[in-house]
């Protein structure tokens, strides 16, 4: 890795990738790009979510079936919108603190694998790869946020950024 790193060095004019200026331009550069992803994710998520309630709305008016079938997409939809304000606070709490919460991460993570579970369609069950995967992955994902939970010591404190000048 550090022979790969003084290669690249080498090969770039001057000193630009130690320079502050171009660090701080790349860190002004993606803090952008993350407020402007988090503002696209609120809008999507508001205008999901008021489709959700109106959906929800029209089927309670027309006296729908809410069992099988229907009900299983409610909840694929809801588990949609968890995820989408996951993601959501997983870039603000970046843009707050410049770090990734990786409990966060995973938990979406899982969340998504759930969610893929819970969708899953009718005869799903005669393809036991597809289930034993979806397993593997959950329990890959469960322990690794039990690894990062008990490595962090069940902190209650928000996390600090390496680049924090006064921790």
């Amino acid at each position: 890795m550090r022979s790969t790193l003084s290669r690249i060095r080498r090969r770039l004019p001057g000193r630009w990738i130690d320079d502050p200026f171009f660090l701080r331009l790349i860190d002004l550069g993606e803090r952008q790009v993350a407020k402007l992803l988090a503002g696209l994710l609120f809008v999507v998520t508001l205008v999901a979510s008021l489709q959700l309630a109106w959906l929800m709305l029209r089927l309670l008016m027309g006296g729908a079936n809410w069992l099988g079938d229907g009900l299983i997409a409610l909840l694929g939809d809801l588990l949609n919108l968890l995820i989408a304000l996951e993601v959501l606070q997983n870039l603000t709490a970046y843009l707050r603190r410049r770090v990734v919460q990786i409990e966060l991460v995973l938990v979406t993570a899982m969340t998504a694998v759930a969610r893929k579970v819970i969708v899953l369609p009718a005869g799903s069950e005669n393809k036991p790869e597809l289930l034993l995967g979806l397993g593997v992955v959950l329990l890959c994902l469960a322990a690794s946020w039990w690894l990062v939970r008990a490595s962090s010591g069940a902190r209650t404190e928000p996390a600090r950024s390496f680049q924090d000048p006064h921790p």
